[in-house]
C-alpha cells in the first residue's frame, strides 16, 4: 500500500472520463508535474478534451496568466489514450464518468485487473457511496473518493472521502497529493452528499420554499442573500448556472439516500422548470431569462422619501425601542407575534453578514407600524448608505432563515461524524465560496438565536424539515 506521503511528480496519473471535470482534473495533475493519461470510452473524446485544454492554456498564456513555455509543458504532459489498458503504469487513477453506480463498479472491477496492486483508485463522484462503489473490489482498501469541484483548475477544494474499507494510508496519500497540487483538502466519511452537497442543500431548498410560499421573487431573494448576507451568488442565479436538471437530480438523490427525510425534500417548482426544459443558462431560460431581449424583474427596493428625517443609525445594529416601536433582529417569530409579546409595533431586520459592508437590509413590519415610521426606517437605511427591501411578515425572513438552516445541517453532519467542525467550515468556504463556514457563522450569530429561529419556523409551519439538530442543541448546551 502506498504510504501517507504525496505521490512524487514522477508518478503517472490516469484520468478516466474526458468531460469538463475529467479534463479539468487532468489539467490540474499535469500542472503539478505529472504525466497524465486521459481516457474516455467514447472514441475521440480524449483527444477532443486535450485540444480544448491546449486551447485554454494558450488563451491563459496570451492573457499573461502563465508563460507560453509553461502552457506547452503542461499540455505536453497530457496524453490521450485509446484503451483502458494504456493506464497500466498509472500509480493513481481518478474516475470522472457518469453518476451511475453499476457503471462505476464495472469500470473499477475492470481497472483493478489492469493497474499494479499498489496503485490508488479514486472516484470523483459527488453523490454515490464510496463504500458501494468499492464493495466489489479485490483490494477496496486502496479505493477512495477524490471529489473536485468545477472548474477543477480554479476551485480550490477537494473532498477526500473514505469508504468503510478504505485504508488510512490511502486517504493520507490522497490528501498529501492534492495539497501538492495546490488544493485545499478536507476529509469526509462516505455519506450521501459528503460535506458540501449535503450541507449546501438548504441554500437552494429555503430559497425555493420562500418562492413557493410567495414571500418574494427570485431577484429579491438573490439580492438579499448576496448584498445582505454576503453569498457570492444568489441561489436562483446559481441554480440557473448549474442547470436545473443537474441540481434537481442531486436534490432527489440526496432525498432518496436519506429515506425521504423532509430536510432534503425537492421542490415542485424546480421540477416544473425541468419538465418545461427551462434548465437555466444552458437552455436560455430558468428562473431568469437569458435571451437577447430578456426583461427580468428587479429586486424590491423600498422607496426613500427625501423629505423624511431618519432615525439614528444605531437602530440598524442592535435591538432598540424608538418612536414607540421595537426595531430588532429577527429571531424567527413574525413581527406580529413579536408585537403581541412586546405590546408595541415592531420592525424586524433580516440578518446581515457585516453591518459596515452589507449594502442591503431586508425588513418586515407588524400591522401597527405607521407609514411614517416605515418611511423614517427606510430613510435611516438610506442614510447609512444601504438599500432597504421590505418583505412580508415572514418567519425568519430570508437571510436568517437560510443561514440558520445551513448551520443546522452542518451541525447534523458534525453529529454524524461526516467531518470535524473545522473541515465542514473549510469545505463550505472553498467548495461553494460561502463568506463564512456555517458552524462558524452560527456561533457568530449565537447558537441560542439560531435555535430560536428554527424552532419558531417549526412552531408556525409544523413542517418536520424545521427540526433542530440534536448536534446544534448539544453545542448550545456545551457553551452554557
Amino acid at each position: 500500500m502506498t504510504t501517507h506521503n504525496a505521490l512524487p511528480a514522477s508518478a503517472i496519473v490516469g484520468v478516466i472520463g474526458a468531460g469538463t471535470m475529467g479534463a479539468g482534473i487532468a489539467h490540474v495533475a499535469a500542472a503539478a508535474g505529472h504525466k497524465v493519461l486521459l481516457f474516455d470510452a467514447r472514441a475521440g473524446a480524449a483527444k477532443d478534451a486535450y485540444e480544448r485544454t491546449w486551447a485554454q492554456l494558450q488563451s491563459s498564456a496570451a492573457k499573461g496568466r502563465m508563460s507560453a513555455e509553461d502552457a506547452r509543458e503542461i499540455a505536453g504532459r497530457i496524453t490521450p489514450c485509446d484503451a483502458l489498458e494504456d493506464l497500466v503504469l498509472a500509480q493513481l487513477v481518478i474516475e470522472a464518468i457518469i453518476e451511475d453506480l453499476e457503471v462505476k463498479r464495472a469500470l473499477f472491477a475492470n481497472l483493478e485487473s489492469i493497474v499494479t496492486p499498489d496503485a490508488i483508485l479514486a472516484s470523483n463522484t459527488s453523490s454515490i457511496s464510496i463504500t458501494a462503489i468499492g464493495a466489489g473490489l479485490v483490494r477496496p482498501a486502496r479505493f477512495a473518493g477524490l471529489h473536485f469541484f468545477n472548474p477543477a483548475p480554479v476551485m480550490r477544494l477537494v473532498e477526500v472521502v473514505s469508504g468503510l474499507a478504505t485504508a488510512t494510508a490511502t486517504i493520507e496519500c490522497l490528501v498529501a497529493t492534492a495539497r501538492t497540487w495546490g488544493k485545499t483538502t478536507v476529509k469526509a466519511r462516505s455519506t450521501p452528499g459528503f460535506i458540501v452537497n449535503r450541507v449546501a442543500r438548504p441554500y437552494y431548498a429555503e430559497a425555493l420554499r420562500l418562492y413557493e410560499e410567495r414571500c418574494a421573487e427570485p431577484a429579491t431573494i438573490d439580492a438579499i442573500l448576496t448584498e445582505s448576507t454576503g453569498f457570492r451568488m444568489g441561489p436562483f442565479a446559481l441554480m440557473d448556472l448549474i442547470g436545473h436538471d443537474v441540481n434537481y437530480a442531486v436534490s432527489c438523490s440526496v432525498f432518496d439516500a436519506y429515506y425521504g427525510d423532509p430536510r432534503f425534500r425537492p421542490s415542485l417548482v424546480q421540477l416544473e422548470l425541468v419538465q418545461a426544459g427551462w434548465l437555466g443558462r444552458k437552455s436560455g431560460r430558468g428562473f431568469y431569462d437569458y435571451g437577447p431581449a430578456s426583461l427580468n424583474s428587479e429586486p424590491e427596493i423600498a422607496k426613500v422619501d427625501p423629505d423624511v428625517s431618519p432615525y439614528e443609525d444605531a437602530l440598524l445594529a442592535g435591538d432598540t425601542i424608538v418612536d414607540g416601536m421595537l426595531v430588532a433582529l429577527t429571531d424567527g417569530r413574525t413581527a406580529a407575534e413579536r408585537a403581541r409579546v412586546a405590546g408595541r409595533p415592531v420592525i424586524l431586520r433580516d440578518l446581515v453578514l457585516d453591518a459596515g459592508s452589507s449594502s442591503r437590509i431586508g425588513f418586515c413590519a407588524s400591522q401597527a407600524v405607521s407609514d411614517d415610521q416605515i418611511s423614517r426606517f427606510v430613510a435611516t437605511v438610506s442614510h447609512a448608505g444601504k438599500i432597504a427591501t421590505r418583505l412580508p411578515d415572514w418567519p425568519g425572513l430570508v437571510g436568517m432563515r437560510t443561514v440558520a438552516m445551513l448551520a443546522n445541517e452542518a451541525f447534523e453532519a458534525l453529529l454524524h461524524g461526516v467531518a470535524d467542525e473545522s473541515e465542514i467550515n473549510l469545505a463550505m468556504r472553498f467548495g461553494v465560496n460561502y463568506p463564512l463556514g456555517p458552524i462558524e457563522w452560527a456561533r457568530r450569530i449565537g447558537l441560542e438565536r439560531v435555535i430560536q429561529v428554527i424552532d419558531a419556523i417549526f412552531d408556525i409551519t409544523h413542517d418536520p424539515r424545521y427540526r433542530v439538530s440534536f448536534g446544534l442543541r448539544q453545542a448550545q448546551e456545551d457553551e452554557q
